[in-house]
């Protein structure tokens, strides 16, 4: 999996995350500022990993297909009460890169779980913390947790009148000591308040929708669903395969190959690609597949087939046309031909990846269009 865990010091993870540019970038975007709030209930797993998710937007997936980091569009910061190293659940060491005492209002805030029992009262215990929270919701803040973490919030006052969910082993108390809380306790993920800047996730991996949520609603839907690949992330568990993106599409340091990559992705639905690449090679179309296959590893037509695969899972993600339509318009005049080469590869059937990552796009396009 990419996406490094963050690097430590003095023993303790989260400070001093670097993030790498892309060597000729398109227009420069401010990045979206996330604070992930940690507490000595949390654990380290979700902390961190919220953490990598959010370094890793817009960074890694660059990295993947053309082997130099993309630009990041999040600026992730491990924030706490002061701002000093701590022991968290499991024993596990973190290092917060700042104190939240006059930390500027970000443009999220993320609370992982809280590792606590269900009946155990949480007054008088995180009053910085809550405090915080309130005042970067007035400035305007999207306050998110995950799991249990809703506690927090609920504990702050925020969700007074509002919708929200948490885990289930946390419903009840949530319900009791909380009565103006609108417990949703079937629902996974809610988005509630004012301008839907109250976002919760119930369950145990919870903290992986939430993420893909504020990725999508911060930083667009192609980011998110960039990360649902390289983390193998789905609304539930499924395989490596259906998110696969050939590795091998980054270019070579061979400019002959190279430029014939770059024709490819530009022209994939022509028909002859092999045909019309040798000749752009200027080399026999014999001695060109031998030299793209020396190069990359793969033939020239397996090549532009796995291109055309990773335009068709975007089609069926983003679109309703029939998988006839997709297969005509990546250049496959037999559908059932583009059928059974998709299923070959992704191991799933063109409708059934449109039933499983169309969803997750619908949902996390209407994330992205939520009210700000």
């Amino acid at each position: 999996m990419l996406g490094t865990l963050a690097p430590f010091h003095c023993s303790c993870f989260g400070r001093n995350m670097v993030d790498s540019a892309k060597l000729q970038p398109p227009e420069a975007v401010s990045p979206a500022t996330v604070h992930v709030l940690v507490t000595p209930e949390v654990t380290a797993s979700v902390a961190l990993g919220l953490l990598d998710l959010f370094h890793s937007a817009g960074r890694d997936w660059e990295m993947i297909v053309s082997g130099q980091p993309g630009q990041a569009l999040m600026r992730p910061l491990l924030v706490s009460a002061d701002g000093q190293p701590m022991e968290v659940a499991n024993g596990v060491r973190l290092c917060p890169d700042t104190s939240v005492v006059d930390l500027p209002a970000p443009d999220a805030v993320c609370i992982p779980e809280l590792f606590v029992a269900p009946s155990e009262p949480l007054d008088g215990r995180y009053t910085l913390e809550c405090d915080w929270l309130r005042r970067c919701h007035a400035e305007g803040s999207l306050i998110c947790a995950a799991c249990s973490g809703g506690l927090l919030m609920a504990q702050a006052g925020l969700l007074d009148g509002h919708e929200a969910t948490t885990h289930w082993a946390y419903c009840d108390a949530l319900s009791e000591r909380f009565p103006r809380v609108r417990l949703q306790r079937q629902r996974s993920l809610v988005a509630s308040g004012e301008g839907q800047r109250l976002v919760m996730a119930g369950g145990g991996t919870s903290w992986q929708d939430l993420g893909l949520y504020l990725v999508a609603r911060l930083a667009g839907v192609d980011a998110a669903m960039q990360l649902a690949r390289i983390y193998l992330i789905d609304w539930h568990h499924v395989g490596q395969q259906p998110y696969a993106r050939l590795a091998a599409s980054r270019q070579t340091e061979d400019a002959v190959v190279t430029r014939a990559q770059v024709w490819a992705a530009q022209n994939y639905q022509q028909p002859n690609p092999v045909r019309a690449m040798a000749e752009l090679s200027g080399l026999s179309e014999r001695a060109f597949v031998r030299r793209f296959r020396q190069v990359t590893g793969q033939s020239p037509l397996a090549y532009v087939q796995h291109i055309r695969i990773e335009e068709a899972k975007q089609m069926l993600e983003a679109t309703t046309l029939p998988v006839e339509a997709v297969a005509e318009a990546l250049g496959y005049e037999d559908a059932s031909f583009f059928s059974r080469l998709f299923r070959r590869e992704v191991q799933l059937t063109p409708a059934a990846y449109r039933r499983r990552f169309g969803g997750l796009r619908e949902v996390l396009q209407k994330a992205r269009s939520a009210p700000s």
